[in-house]
């Protein structure tokens, strides 16, 4: 099968990727939920002239000139109106969140007043409508202030609650299945055997996954047999996930097995190989409703194909409106070499210059095995197929990971 394109992989990834179906949570439950339905404010807030501090409600062309005296003849606290309305010559002491009484047009604060028993001195002209917040000012009844495809953040969620929502219809979350393969593998704070090494592409691919919003279901790690990877899919299945994510075993030698077990499952396989660095061995495919990426097992390339396929999956999955990485401009902090044929994602550092260029310095080491080079990585410094020698200095583009 020959090497495909990273849009054409992307773009067969997606394809048939809907939001899944929708359910209705707490406001308690919702944190980084996407919302399936706009939503409308049920209330004005706030819903009267409200005051924005501690002072006096007064008529403003009753406290124009300074040494006005006026007569207080009541008060106001958050909670609790004043019945009555301001006459002329008259105010109402008032606290920050009081509604302003009937009648009153201005705020006087109180540190611009003498007080003395009942009665006040203005010490600074009072304007009409200073020191008020009007009604509806933050929002009114029936405005839209939550769109569909959102994922909530922790002020959408006051928002909400202020538009007196206590449930919101969002899509579920998407279930992703993560099987390891290889005999090789131990789990970490294991001493590990001649040839064996430390499993830790499963931490990364969990915590990415869950960052995005999915709940991640571990199948362990499956021994180099047909018959435990066959295992491995079918607990995948059986689990419900809606998708599954394999890593290693995705090559071609005698012990990369998941292609074959795969097929023998009956996946619909839309492609094997694709034409980037690290990353091309991965494989995409269907079983049912579940989709199947199958990740290489070197950890560079387990992480980069996750970031690059998995998460915007996860994201058409859920909902969001906007599914695909932003890539920014950016220019080079060294040379690069020619690149062939294949689309290069090269961990990078950032740096910005004072006048606000971002400078991204590729590590010097760019094995697909190197976990320190990665963890030291801010971006990918993206270089397209037979991309030229370029210099330090020279123009670029990176997506930047996840902090």
């Amino acid at each position: 099968m020959a090497l495909m394109p990273v849009s054409d992989a992307l773009a067969a990834v997606l394809a048939g990727a809907d939001p899944l179906p929708e359910e209705t949570v707490s406001l308690d439950n919702a944190y980084h939920r996407v919302l399936t339905r706009d939503v409308v404010a049920r209330r004005t807030q706030p819903p009267q002239a409200m005051s924005a501090m501690d002072g006096y409600a007064v008529r403003a062309a009753d406290a124009a000139t300074i040494g006005s005296t006026l007569a207080v003849i009541g008060e106001v606290a958050a909670g609790r109106p004043f019945a009555g309305s301001v006459g002329a010559g008259e105010a109402v002491r008032i606290f920050t969140g009081g509604v302003v009484p009937d009648g009153a047009d201005a705020v006087v604060i109180q540190e611009d007043t003498v007080a003395d028993g009942k009665r006040i001195t203005i010490k600074e002209a009072a304007i009409s409508g200073r020191h008020i917040r009007p009604a509806g000012v933050d929002f009114r009844e029936g405005d839209v202030l939550l769109r569909k495809g959102s994922r909530l953040t922790e002020r959408d969620l006051a928002l909400a609650a202020g538009m007196n929502h206590p449930h919101l219809a969002v899509s579920r979350r998407p279930k992703i299945a993560i099987l390891a393969t290889g005999d090789e593998l131990v789990m970490p704070g294991t001493t590990p055997g001649h040839g064996q090494i430390v499993y830790s592409n499963g931490y990364a691919l969990h915590a990415l996954a869950r960052s995005e919003g999915a709940e991640t279901i571990d199948l362990g790690i499956a021994a180099d047999t047909l018959e435990a990877t066959t295992a491995g899919i079918r607990r995948a299945r059986a689990s419900g996930a809606d998708v599954l994510i394999t890593t290693g075993g995705a090559s071609v030698g005698d012990h990369d097995l998941v292609q074959q077990a795969l097929r023998d499952e009956a996946v619909a396989m839309a492609f094997w190989k694709i034409a980037m660095r690290p990353g091309k061995p991965m494989m995409h495919g269907r079983l049912g409703a579940m989709a199947v990426i199958g990740l290489p097992g070197n950890p560079v390339s387990s992480y980069v194909c996750a970031f690059l396929f998995m998460v915007p999956l996860i994201r058409a999955l859920s909902g969001r409106a906007a599914i695909h990485h932003h890539r920014e401009r950016a220019v080079l902090g060294r040379d690069v070499g020619a690149n062939d044929q294949r689309e290069d994602y090269l961990r990078a550092r950032l740096e910005q210059r004072d006048d606000g260029t971002l400078v991204a310095l590729p590590v010097s080491h760019q094995d697909s095995s190197l976990l320190a080079n990665l963890a030291a990585a801010q971006a990918l410094l993206v270089r397209a197929p037979f991309a030229p020698k370029a210099e330090a200095g020279s123009p670029c583009e990176v997506l930047r990971l996840p902090v």
